[in-house]
């Protein structure tokens, strides 16, 4: 979605679908590339709304000033990247500290200026895995840096840094929707490729729906190509006989069985009311 269009569709379409109990309390998170100023900026106009708390954590830019505040930190500053366990991890592997008073009140005054006042900035390294695309500066002391800004007023940078982990979730569902159909849209035509994107986002739902009710085990966590090759293009047929509509699905099937329980399993589904 368009950062501009954020600034005002947010609080009557994205929030609106949120039930209203659960409007009070609100983290909004996004990567670097949604990140603007003035999504940032709205955010924080609506967490001044009486009754409501509506924080963000979202990607920073690692430009120069990130640059220099990292730069101006010793080792011994990096306190250990928490597991998903909430246990330390080994600080030679990863690493997080916060840059908000290096950037806010170091030497060269306030670098953040023109953003809201009560922004954070957390900083994580980790050592960087093969093939990774990497800056200068990373290439040279050996670590990949992340930024993540955020306006929650307390916690510890451990803490802001594991909580906006999981938006990982949302890329990964971006990966696999464009393996589903949103990565290749079929015209030039912004009406026939915007009905193409609902269609996809469609397909991506059902397949949730399907590993959430109907598969178990490794299928219940498998990605959309595995899904088509194991499930939903094997060469089965659908005959009729004695009133009756029957699936035949070849036994040489390496997945019949698993298949035959995903059908028993949609069949055994109630009714909706």
């Amino acid at each position: 979605m368009d950062p501009a269009a954020l600034d005002y569709d947010l609080p009557p379409t994205a929030i609106a679908q949120v039930p209203a109990r659960y409007r009070r309390n609100l983290l909004i998170t996004c990567d670097g590339a949604g990140a603007t100023l003035d999504l940032v900026k709205h955010i924080t106009t609506l967490n001044t709304a009486p009754g409501r708390r509506v924080h963000y954590s979202v990607g920073f830019d690692l430009d120069h000033r990130g640059r220099t505040a990292i730069s101006q930190l010793a080792d011994s500053d990096w306190d250990p990247v928490l597991d998903h366990r909430g246990r330390p991890r080994d600080p030679d592997d990863a690493g997080v500290v916060e840059l908000t008073g290096l950037l806010r009140r170091s030497v060269g005054g306030d670098r953040l200026a023109t953003w809201p006042a009560d922004m954070r900035i957390v900083c994580r390294r980790e050592r960087p895995s093969a093939g990774a695309q990497l800056s200068l500066m990373e290439e040279t002391d050996g670590w990949r840096y992340q930024l993540v800004a955020t306006n929650t007023p307390t916690g510890h940078a451990q803490f802001l840094e594991a909580r906006h982990r999981p938006h990982a979730r949302v890329e990964d569902r971006i990966r696999t929707g464009k393996n589903t159909g949103i990565g290749h849209l079929p015209s030039r035509s912004f009406a026939l490729n915007q009905a193409w994107c609902v269609a996809a986002t469609i397909g991506c739902d059902l397949l949730c729906w399907l590993r959430l009710l109907c598969l178990d085990g490794p299928l219940a966590k498998a990605e959309p190509k595995t899904l088509r090759y194991r499930l939903l293009h094997p060469a089965a047929r659908l005959v009729r006989g004695q009133r009756k509509r029957k699936i035949k699905i070849p036994e040489s099937w390496p997945w019949a069985r698993e298949l035959e329980a995903c059908f028993l399993a949609v069949f055994a589904l109630p009714a909706p009311t």
